[in-house]
């Protein structure tokens, strides 16, 4: 009789040292759980303590939290024909565990792969001007697209940056030698008007006042003999 429930408490242990570490799982705050039962979903479970069935129960673990893909320098054209080189970061976060698993095989690389075609995309259709000057609306138009495509998977697109757009070098120099010259222009523009205004004080004050002839006029009784013989002797 003790032999028995020395065997049975033996196969207790055991069971509970093998089956509990598979039946039990501790998710973290940012983690959920989704459960196959026999290859069919049941639902998302976490955070916190969970129980799976060994053997007929399977877990799929999704991280809730801010991900950032860095998309690889692409070269291409844009809409105006200048070829540039541009990279971009983006970021995402699964907002739907269960879509994430089951309606995409790779939802991570599934988001990077869709980055940067869009980015091929948007910045062809982009001259050279508003993509240096009007980053803003181009970091926009990435973020809606790519957001758009990725909605069905449970992902969300937070934000999209471009980070770097590289020149051709002889763009480079051409752009540098087009601001050199411009600035020359402009201090030529302002040196000459400086010159410009200098006579033109000098001709004011060699003119006769209007205002001193009709003082004079008012002094001599409205003569303007008189008055013209008296402005020229005191000036």
């Amino acid at each position: 009789m003790v032999s028995h429930m020395l065997i049975w408490v033996v196969l207790i242990a055991v069971l509970f040292i093998v089956v509990v570490p598979q039946a039990v799982r501790v998710l973290r705050e940012y983690e959920r759980a989704v459960i196959f039962r026999l290859g069919r979903l049941k639902r998302a479970k976490g955070p916190g303590l969970i129980w799976l069935w060994p053997i007929i129960d399977r877990m799929v673990k999704v991280d809730l939290r801010v991900v950032t893909i860095d998309v690889p320098k692409q070269e291409m054209m844009t809409h105006d024909n200048v070829p540039v080189s541009v990279d971009a970061v983006v970021y995402f976060r699964v907002i739907n565990p269960i879509d994430a698993i089951i309606k995409v095989e790779y939802f991570y690389k599934a988001t990077s792969l869709i980055a940067q075609t869009t980015l091929r995309s948007v910045i062809g259709q982009a001259e050279l001007d508003e993509l240096l000057a009007q980053r803003e609306k181009i970091n926009q138009r990435l973020q809606e697209i790519i957001d758009r495509q990725t909605e069905p998977w449970g992902v969300k697109v937070t934000t999209v940056e471009v980070k770097d757009v590289m020149l051709p070098e002889a763009m480079k120099r051409a752009m540098a030698g087009q601001a050199e010259s411009e600035r020359e222009r402009r201090a030529k523009t302002r040196a000459g008007g400086r010159h410009d205004r200098v006579p033109a004080h000098g001709a004011a004050a060699a003119l006769p006042s209007d205002h001193a002839r009709d003082f004079s006029r008012t002094q001599h009784g409205g003569d303007p003999a008189a008055a013209h013989r008296a402005f020229f002797a005191v000036h």
